[in-house]
């Protein structure tokens, strides 16, 4: 049974940096960082450790081999999962968060694999960006808005 606290999924990281800021905020937050393989560095890179700064060797981190490794072994509930994509159809905003959730995020690159979403439509969310000249945004700024939002009832918002 994994602690009721809401939980950080990084699948297939690519870039240190944003993986180390966001091991810092989940330090900052009392939360877990679950990272599923393969990533796109080394943990032990000076960039992760940069970002996180002195803090990274605080991150309560568990890695899994692959997605199906770690449905195996965690057995979310189908609700507990939120996926965060750029075509999310609803907003960060359209739900309410459990305390046992999962915030799914993937790459920077290509985002979450098809296979992770599929049959998830009514799971993927978005942040919304309103100007269309902006594809994209940072993983680890949309990680940090996700996590402050999910825990807003949670820090007495």
């Amino acid at each position: 049974m994994s602690d009721p606290r809401i939980k950080m999924v990084l699948v297939t990281p690519e870039i240190p940096y944003n993986t180390g800021a966001i091991g810092r905020t989940c330090v900052a937050l009392n939360l877990e960082l679950i990272l599923i393989k393969p990533y796109g560095f080394s943990l032990d890179e000076k960039s992760v450790r940069r970002a996180g700064t002195d803090y990274w060797k605080h991150v309560h981190l568990t890695e899994y081999d692959d997605w199906q490794s770690f449905l195996d072994a965690r057995k979310p509930p189908r609700d507990s999962l939120y996926f965060f994509e750029e075509h999310g159809a609803q907003t960060i905003y359209a739900t309410e968060y459990k305390e046992d959730g999962f915030l799914v995020f993937g790459c920077e690159s290509a985002g979450l694999p098809k296979s992770v979403l599929d049959g998830m439509d009514d799971r993927v969310f978005s942040l919304p960006m309103l100007d269309t000249r902006v594809r994209s945004l940072n993983l680890a700024n949309v990680a940090t808005a996700v996590i402050y939002q999910a825990m807003r009832t949670q820090l007495g918002g």
